[in-house]
């Protein structure tokens, strides 16, 4: 199929899809023409790697895992060191990052107390 089609069946624009190939995400056939062509699986590496950033994989790191963690029949993660590596190095991120705003909505807490207190009575 070619990238408009691929756009349309899985809603993503063609410019996303082009940004996933030069990131080494898919990889497509090229015609006699040049045209990208995409194998009829094509849409479902497409969601998954949409299910993959959304879960704050990088770009990066999901080009790492696709020679030696994605099963190409399920299109899974499997299991295998350098897999588990980078979804507990993510993992570990987002703890830190929620501990992060954690902080910072408990600061707000107490300013906004603190303004609240401060305003006169109605």
């Amino acid at each position: 199929m070619l990238i408009g089609e691929l756009a349309r069946r899985t809603s993503v624009s063609t410019r996303l899809l082009r940004y996933y190939e030069e990131q080494g995400l898919l990889r497509p056939q090229r015609d006699a023409l040049g045209y990208r062509s995409y194998a009829e699986d094509a849409p479902e590496e497409v969601a998954h790697i949409r299910d993959m950033l959304a879960a704050g994989l990088s770009t990066e790191d999901i080009r790492s895992l696709l020679p030696c963690a994605i099963d190409h029949v399920t299109k899974e993660i499997q299991a295998c060191d350098r897999s588990l590596d980078v979804v507990e190095s993510r993992h570990s991120d987002l703890d830190d990052k929620i501990a992060a705003l954690e902080r910072q909505r408990g600061l707000l807490a107490v300013k906004r107390a603190s303004i609240r207190d401060a305003m006169p009575v109605r």
